[in-house]
Order: structure tokens, then C-alpha cells, then sequence
């Protein structure tokens, strides 16, 4: 169980409700330990009553003394055991939404690396499926097995406390089912695994299909998609079915050994009742009903140890992430400024995922407050640099520095708020255009977020739509185009106002002319910012101070957009043919 040593702090912090409501166990146990000896009193005093048939009209009086006790006790039982769930269950509720809350956070600490590595669907398993069986160990398993060690031990002890040879041979079967438990919960523990392993996969293939499903519908894949999804649930019915088979042996196995001991409840007690000073039938009545009493708890034993096993499966799966250090580490929790120039200085970087090696020896300076524009093929390493910039990775080789300082000893947060990136997929939430505009500043006006529409050019689009800025905008913005989607990311940019823009070749959905008005709009709002433009286009790029060609991850021209107009090498090639296709 060392997976779940993790959890020890939460248990600590809920450490109130889980004493208080192993309290409310231990009283609605003892409330129902005493209904046991109230039926052997009854039971006494009706055979004393009966052998004497001149109080015999007692027995009415009696059956309703201890009749009404039951009643009571049973009545009072079950108050506390409200008030136990009550504590325990609300205390796993509560520690499911901390750690929901930790994993989640981990997931936002942890680097693009990691993102490469693992697929969204096991991510999203981990923190929903997985938490789940979590909060079972937690809630449910853990409450049952306190009701268990208290029942067990009082049981035990009354038992003993009547007769010790009939509580000998009654208990036999305990350490044959003790081995049995052992044994099946290994097997549930290593087929538990197996059956999460398969359903990330699900999951995955679900989000993937779900994320696809127009490119789908387009290559009319449907029913290669379902057959392969299809497969994928059978393996997963089958590995589950495997599962179940063990389970299924439990409580066969729990009932036969239950039948066992109170078959020999009767006949040892029996025996025991004619001896001299030997027990009477009304401690074999009783002891027939410590025995079932014990039933569910050793019912319970397969079905606790089963969610204990499941929890040590599933929480291995999140502490392996959990345990994951972060490529990219804030160095600083002190503000730093992020001023002066931009230096690369002979980076190369390669990918940790694949290996491909992104670029090599680049080195540059892009002095403050001037506009550097990045040009090259695509796979030269374009959108490599802007990353490396915003440090979602750091370099292999060579050092980055934001004025004297490197990159490396920065305040992260710091870093990353001075920079207005607009990636080139132009990703966006699924609420509103209101929402991911605003996505970066948490107090805001509506006349920031018109403004910020107004320079990206999409404001009448979106005062034409149905609710304006209130429009549901769907996942990834599937509602709205290409172009559309670019604009908004440019207006969320726009609209945090930081001292450096990355403009990542976020103009390629749009037209000719509508890019014009865009540049435009951007060379008034960013002259006094530091920005970074990549393209594919030499029309974004003109009015730079200065321009990189990439080729293969390697700097193979420099200059101006004059310059390098006259130097007729791969810039000016591609100037020439773009100028000739918009003519």
C-alpha cells in the first residue's frame, strides 16, 4: 500500500472528521451488539417461565420488553451510523476535491515535454476514473473497515467471554479465508492495473475520434473508426471479465465459510449445553447472531480489499506524474523585470520527445522596442525560437537573454506575462468571444475588449453574430473560420498589452487584404513594444528592423527587407514568387 502513503496528508488534514466519525462506528456497533443479548435473555427467561406455569403470563410482558429494546437499539444504530457517513463520506469528498485540485495544478506545471509523451485521454483517465476508485478507498472501504476492526473485536470479545471452546471452533474458517483474501486481492491487484491500462486507451481513442471527428466524416472513415473502436472494447470487456472472475470467488467462498461456523455453532453448542454450568440456548441463539453478525463484515472483506487494491493501482498511475519533476523550473519567486535587448547566443536546441534536432547555433539580437521577423520553410525551426523565448522548453545548447539577464534566472510567471504569443493553430476555449478575448487579465472593460477586436479587424464580424461578444463560440472555436479563429488569438494578445508580442505566423488564414489592414493596426499599437513576427509571408515582414531566414534549423540569411530583396538568395526567390501569385 506504499502508493497510498501519499494520501497520509490529506487524512491528517480531514484528521476531525475521521476520528469523530470513527466515534459515530464504534456507537452504532455497540448499539448493535446488545440486541444480540436481549434475544438470549428472552430466550432464558421464556424457558424459566415455561417450567413454571405459574407465571407464564409474564412471557407476553417479556417478549415486549426485549422486543421494544430491539426495536430501540436497532433505531439508534442506524442514527449513528447517518452520522457516519455523515463524517467519513463528506471527509473522501472532500479529499477527492483536493487532489482533483493537486493533479490538476501538476498538470499545469509540468512542461510540453511531458504533453508529448503521455496521450489526453490516460491524462483525463488519471484525473477522473483513477480519482474516483481513490475516493472509494477513502470513503467507503475505509469505513467499513473500521466498522469491521470494532465489530470484530467486540464480537470476538463477548464471544470469548461466554464460552471459549465454542469461539474456537466457530473462528476455524477465519484463517482460511485470511489466506483466500491474500491471495485473490493479488490477482485483483495486477488484473486491476491492466483493466485502467485499457480504459485510458478508450478514453483516448474516444477524444481523439471526438477532437477528429470532421476529418472522419470527410475520408468517410466512420466505419473503419467504429471497427477499430469496436475491437479496443473487447479487449477491454475481456480484460474487466478477467477481473470479475476473480472477484466472483469471494463471496461464494465467504458464504460457505459463514455456513461452516454456524453449523458448528449449533452442534458444539449443543455439546457444550448439557455439560454442568454448560451454556444455555439462549447464548446458542446469541451466538448464531454474533455469527451472521460477522457476515457482512467478512462479506466486506473481499469487497474492501478489492477497493483497496483498485486505489493502489490507480494511485500508483497518478503519483507516476505526480512524482514527475518539471523540465522547466521558475527559478525565482522575486519579480524580475523583463527589459532590454533579446540575445540568442549559438542555441541549438533539440526535442527531448523525438530526438529532431530543431535548430542549430542561432544567434541574434533584437534590440528593445524594434520588430524582429523570422522567415523559413516550414520544419526550418520558426515556431522553435518563439518557444524557447516564452521558455516552454529550454535550450540544448547556448544561452538566452532578456537584457543581462539569462532566461534561465528569471521569475517565470514574470516572463511569461510580459509576452503577448499568438501561437499559429489560433487555439481557443469553448466559451465566448468575450472569454478568450479576456483570457488574460482577470479585470477588464468592455471598451479594452472592443478595442483589442479592432485592431485584429474582427469587431463587425462579431457584431454580427447572434449574441456578439456573448457567442458560444464551441470547442476550439469550431463555430467560427480559420481566419476568424486567428483574429480572435490576435485580439487576446493584443488586449493583455504586454512589451513583447510573438506574432507565430498568425496571419495565414487571412487574405491578402485584410492582412494589410492587420499589419497596419499592429505597426500602430506594437512601435513602441519589442515584437517577434513569424511568417511565411515577406508581406508581414517588410516593415521589420531586422529579418532571420531560417533553413533547416540554421540562419542562412540576414538583413533588412531590402536587403535582403538585393542579395536575390531564398528571401527574395520567394518575395518575387508570392508578389507574382498576389498579382
Amino acid at each position: 500500500m506504499k502508493n497510498l502513503f501519499h494520501l497520509n496528508k490529506y487524512l491528517f488534514k480531514y484528521k476531525t472528521l475521521l476520528i469523530i466519525g470513527s466515534i459515530f462506528i464504534l456507537i452504532s456497533t455497540i448499539f448493535a451488539l446488545y440486541p444480540a443479548e436481549f434475544v438470549r435473555h428472552s430466550f432464558d427467561n421464556i424457558q424459566d417461565n415455561l417450567s413454571n406455569p405459574t407465571i407464564r403470563n409474564s412471557i407476553h410482558t417479556t417478549l415486549l420488553k426485549y422486543g421494544g429494546l430491539i426495536v430501540l437499539f436497532a433505531v439508534m444504530k442506524g442514527i449513528f451510523m447517518f452520522f457516519m457517513r455523515q463524517t467519513i463520506i463528506v471527509m473522501s469528498r472532500r479529499i477527492e476535491f483536493d487532489l482533483k485540485n493537486e493533479i490538476y495544478r501538476k498538470y499545469q506545471d509540468l512542461s510540453l515535454s511531458f504533453y508529448k509523451k503521455n496521450n489526453t485521454g490516460d491524462l483525463m483517465n488519471r484525473i477522473t476514473e483513477d480519482v474516483n476508485r481513490v475516493r472509494m478507498y477513502l470513503g467507503p472501504a475505509m469505513m467499513y473497515a473500521i466498522n469491521m476492526f470494532f465489530l470484530f473485536s467486540l464480537v470476538i470479545w463477548k464471544m470469548f467471554s461466554i464460552n471459549t471452546t465454542l469461539t474456537l471452533y466457530v473462528l476455524i474458517p477465519f484463517p482460511v479465508l485470511a489466506f483466500a483474501v491474500y491471495y485473490v486481492s493479488n490477482q485483483i491487484n495486477r488484473k486491476s492495473e491492466v483493466v485502467q491500462s485499457k480504459l485510458s486507451d478508450l478514453t483516448s481513442i474516444s477524444q481523439e475520434t471526438f477532437s477528429a471527428i470532421n476529418v472522419i466524416k470527410i475520408f468517410r472513415n466512420e466505419e473503419n473508426s467504429f471497427k477499430y473502436f469496436y475491437s479496443e472494447c473487447k479487449n477491454y470487456t475481456k480484460k474487466q471479465l478477467q477481473l470479475v472472475s476473480v472477484e466472483a470467488w469471494f463471496f461464494p467462498l465467504i458464504i460457505l465459510l459463514i455456513g461452516i461456523s454456524t453449523i458448528t455453532t449449533i452442534y458444539i453448542g449443543g455439546l457444550e449445553s448439557f455439560k454442568e454450568d454448560g451454556i444455555t440456548t439462549g447464548n446458542i441463539a446469541e451466538f448464531i447472531i454474533y455469527v451472521n453478525m460477522l457476515t457482512w463484515p467478512v462479506a466486506s472483506v473481499g469487497w474492501v480489499t478489492s477497493l483497496v487494491q483498485r486505489a493502489e493501482a490507480s494511485m500508483e498511475r497518478i503519483n507516476e506524474f505526480l512524482d514527475t519533476k518539471s523540465e522547466i523550473v521558475n527559478p525565482t519567486n522575486e519579480r524580475t523585470d523583463i527589459i532590454g535587448d533579446i540575445q540568442f547566443k549559438n542555441i541549438s536546441f533539440t526535442y527531448p520527445d523525438t530526438g529532431i534536432q530543431a535548430l542549430k547555433n542561432i544567434s541574434f539580437r533584437l534590440k528593445e522596442n524594434e520588430t524582429l521577423g523570422i522567415f523559413g520553410k516550414t520544419g526550418s525551426g520558426k515556431s522553435t525560437i518563439a518557444n524557447l523565448m516564452c521558455r516552454l522548453y529550454d535550450s540544448s545548447e547556448g544561452d538566452i537573454s532578456f537584457g543581462e539577464k539569462d532566461i534561465r534566472e528569471l521569475n517565470l510567471s514574470d516572463l511569461r506575462q510580459n509576452i503577448g504569443y499568438v501561437p499559429q493553430d489560433g487555439f481557443l476555449f469553448s466559451g465566448t468571444v468575450n472569454e478568450n478575448i479576456s483570457f488574460g487579465k482577470d479585470e477588464f472593460t468592455e471598451e479594452e475588449i472592443k478595442q483589442s477586436a479592432r485592431i485584429a479587424e474582427i469587431e463587425d464580424e462579431i457584431e454580427n453574430f447572434p449574441k456578439k461578444y456573448e457567442t458560444i463560440i464551441g470547442e476550439r472555436g469550431v463555430q467560427l473560420s480559420g481566419g476568424q479563429r486567428q483574429r480572435i488569438s490576435i485580439a487576446r494578445a493584443i488586449f493583455i498589452n504586454p512589451p513583447i508580442f510573438i506574432f507565430d505566423d498568425s496571419l495565414s488564414a487571412i487574405d491578402a487584404n485584410k492582412e494589410q489592414k492587420i499589419l497596419k493596426n499592429l505597426k500602430n499599437k506594437t512601435e513602441n513594444n519589442t515584437n517577434i513576427i513569424i511568417s511565411h509571408r515577406t508581406s508581414s515582414l517588410k516593415n521589420a528592423n531586422h529579418i532571420i531566414v531560417l533553413d533547416n534549423g540554421s540562419i542562412s540569411e540576414e538583413g533588412t527587407h531590402n536587403y535582403l530583396i538585393q542579395q536575390n538568395g531564398f528571401y527574395a526567390q520567394m518575395h518575387k514568387k508570392q508578389t507574382t501569385e498576389n498579382l
